[in-house]
């Protein structure tokens, strides 16, 4: 079955770039060789996705200089230290300033290789091929790259915007059903902070996505990619508007970094956290009955958690969730939700309400 690539475009001026989205595009040279300026490529990768990936993408760079490193496959591993095996590599094969480094894989290698990318050299150039849906639909657009830290995640990074992303639906045939699911939570999320008229989409086509048809999967992968590069292409460096993309976050992130990197996914994460948030928002009289009720429902018919883990108590969730990118000034903010397709970032709420949600997860576990 063929399917016709669509293209779209992240525009931020001089560092603007297109989203490949179609199959069997991870073989086609051309796509590279448009986006690539010199002779050298180093492709950064994990020990899941190349045996899998790895020699095609090769293959399609056979004109160049080509050099790989394959890092453990795992967030626990987004660390400076597996970070560093990058440069040993980049540096042992004299790869220099005009060289391009390419991820391979999920969320993390493209954290990773991009944040490689901005510091190797002072920065090199850098093409995302996202291999998962929620690197697809997120994390491989809009520049942000980063490692964790023991004490909070994606703490240390830096906006560094990619020269293309080449996403090939083909490869989500060897996504393990977990990992769908949560990247589906990133997908949930656009519906919710913008696109009302996605999310009504989503309530009706779910069990295609989960069944991994094509249409559907190609159709909600541009959906999102196209909310993401509007909010992106507005405020590239989150001083505003792109903070809405982490709805669920900040909770999520917390549940992260609280039961350690890995037992729960990235995306399991943010689904909870989402019903969170949706809890928060309800008790503030923000969203209705009903509204409350279909983004819990649509969370869990995804597979996704939908309470946070019972180990995190309210006291862990309040010190977990100071440590977050949109605390200022030692304030937290927290992104909320005014009705299905409507999101704020605001301080502006009472911390007994934010103790109260906290504290209703914990009776209710």
């Amino acid at each position: 079955m063929e399917s016709t690539t669509q293209t779209l475009h992240v525009d931020l001026g001089k560092r603007s770039y297109p989203i490949y989205i179609g199959r069997d595009l991870l073989g086609k040279a051309e796509l590279y060789q448009r986006h690539i300026p010199s002779q050298q490529v180093m492709v950064v990768s994990n020990e899941t996705v190349a045996p899998l990936y790895l020699e095609q993408v090769l293959t399609a760079l056979k004109d160049f200089q080509t050099g790989s490193v394959i890092l453990p496959d795992g967030e626990k591993f987004k660390t400076l230290e597996v970070w560093n095996h990058i440069f040993d590599a980049l540096l042992a094969q004299h790869f220099d300033r005009r060289c391009t480094i390419l991820a391979l894989g999920g969320g993390v290698i493209g954290d990773m290789a991009g944040f490689a990318a901005a510091a190797y050299q002072r920065g090199v150039h850098f093409i995302q091929v996202p291999t998962t849906l929620l690197a697809q639909v997120d994390s491989s657009v809009g520049g942000k790259t980063g490692l964790n830290h023991a004490l909070g995640k994606n703490m240390i990074g830096a906006f560094y915007q990619p020269r293309c992303v080449i996403a090939d639906t083909d490869t989500l045939n060897t996504l393990e059903d977990r990992q769908l699911a949560a990247g589906l939570a990133e997908v949930i999320k656009y519906g919710l902070i913008t696109d009302a008229e996605f999310f009504v989409w989503l309530e009706e086509n779910l069990d295609a996505l989960l069944n991994r048809e094509i249409q559907a999967l190609s159709y909600a992968i541009a959906r999102s990619c196209q909310n993401k590069a509007h909010i992106v292409a507005a405020d590239e460096l989150e001083a505003g508007q792109r903070a809405l993309l982490n709805l669920g976050h900040t909770f999520g992130h917390a549940i992260e970094t609280g039961v350690g990197y890995g037992d729960w996914l990235h995306g399991e994460g943010v689904g909870a956290g989402i019903c969170m948030a949706a809890t928060l928002s309800h008790r503030l009289g923000w969203l209705t009955d009903s509204e409350k009720r279909r983004i819990v429902e649509i969370i869990e018919r995804a597979g996704l958690p939908v309470e946070p883990p019972s180990q995190l108590t309210p006291e862990r969730f309040i010190e977990l969730m100071s440590v977050d990118k949109k605390v200022l000034d030692g304030h937290l903010r927290l992104v909320l939700l005014q009705g299905i397709g409507k999101s704020i970032v605001t301080g502006d709420f009472n911390h007994n309400d934010l103790n109260a949600t906290l504290n209703e997860y914990r009776r209710a576990n």
